[in-house]
């Protein structure tokens, strides 16, 4: 599933790998038609994965992933055929994100569904962390061929990703999950377990410091180097894979730092520390990069580190006979909140003067720092005790 998970992400990233460099001049966008035109494979996921995440609970995942896989594949098509500006592409993107959402949960569903009873933590982790690992793969081979044969070349190659997972789908043995009571979209028992909500709403604060960093790493980083000559080897895509292939270990470790000292203790520490982070590389981003980059790298430790551990404690927290739509109330959040900080960020750009404007980037990076400051408000909130 992880394998699968990888060819499921080789699309995922390709929009904002090539925004900076490709997009941005030839469909004359603002930062926040950027961050629109981003965000809106994150909107496409949201609007339709409380339908198919909540599925799962009546049927076996892997149908609905082997459908999303397909539809992944081919809205990441249609974007390379056919988009020509700010809503073709958009329109293209959503179509790619309403794939995705009948593959990323719906693959969790299909892999805890196949797990032994017990603590499956670490198996979730692994999942999840993996996602890290395929955005690195993305952000690598988008730009790679982006650079050598066009943009539009980026989205035909990344469009046969899918197909992996469709793959793993054909090797999974059938399963029948357990029957679900109640309507298909009745998600009061899941709002009412405060405990699951508490990570889902802390996932939610997640999703929006990590899909907007993502969005603009490469834009920041172009950024960098275009002021400072001094750093050629530090190009954008060797900065924007190293971020993303960071998340792996981090998220791993994230999770064992969290089954020794309690997990929403260390998600919360690990989310403050990011804030710190966000805000003192919006301090320095007209500083040289050899400033910048150990602290580009402690944020792409710190960015990540609470996913896992948010991810498997919401997967725990749930209702066994819910936990299909625990996970959509999870995810539609999260992607919900991936959206508007990706938007929210490149308003802050635009508001400050651009991107290529020095003193843009600290309102930037303030917006990451004050989102993932929710996170540890969410998981407070579902620690006290709920009324009589």
């Amino acid at each position: 599933m992880c394998v699968g998970q990888l060819g499921s992400l080789l699309p995922h990233v390709v929009v904002p790998s090539i925004l900076a460099a490709f997009l941005i001049p030839e469909w004359h966008l603002s930062g926040a038609q950027a961050g629109l035109l981003a965000g809106s494979g994150a909107a496409g996921y949201m609007l339709t994965v409380p339908v198919l995440a909540t599925l799962t609970d009546r049927i076996d995942a892997r149908k609905i992933l082997i459908a999303g896989s397909a539809l992944s594949a081919l809205g990441t098509l249609l974007f390379g055929m056919f988009a020509t500006g700010l809503w073709s592409g958009a329109l293209c993107n959503a179509i790619a994100g309403v794939g995705f959402a009948g593959a990323y949960m719906p693959g969790l569903k299909a892999l805890t569904d196949r797990l032994a009873p017990g603590d499956s933590s670490r198996a979730i982790t692994l999942y999840t962390s993996s996602f890290s690992l395929g955005v690195g793969l993305s952000f690598l081979v988008s730009q790679l061929v982006a650079e050598a044969w066009g943009w539009r070349s980026a989205f035909f190659v990344t469009a046969a990703g899918p197909l992996v997972m469709l793959t793993v789908c054909f090797l999974l043995r059938p399963v029948e999950p357990t029957p679900a009571t109640g309507r298909l979209l009745d998600f009061a028992p899941v709002f009412q377990n405060r405990k699951a909500m508490g990570f889902v709403l802390g996932y939610g604060a997640h999703c929006f410091e990590l899909y907007a960093i993502r969005t603009w790493i490469v834009a920041f980083w172009t950024f960098v180097s275009l002021k400072n000559s001094d750093a050629s080897i530090l190009t954008p895509i060797v900065v924007s894979v190293v971020f993303s292939l960071l998340a792996m270990p981090a998220s791993i470790l994230g999770n064992e730092f969290a089954l020794r000292f309690g997990r929403q203790r260390a998600v919360t520490a690990v989310m403050f520390s990011s804030a710190a982070v966000a805000f003192l590389i919006g301090v320095f981003a007209d500083r040289s990069p050899w400033l910048l980059l150990p602290l580009i790298l402690i944020y792409a430790i710190t960015v990540p580190a609470d996913s896992g551990a948010l991810t498997s404690g919401m997967s725990m927290a749930a209702d066994p006979s819910y936990r299909g739509a625990t996970m959509a109330i999870h995810s539609t959040v999260g992607f919900s909140l991936s959206a508007i900080g990706a938007w929210a960020l490149g308003v802050a750009l635009d508001a400050a003067g651009g991107p290529q404007n020095s003193s843009a980037w600290m309102p930037a990076f303030s917006v990451l720092a004050a989102g993932i400051l929710f996170g540890p408000l969410a998981l407070y909130w579902s620690r006290k005790e709920t009324p009589p």
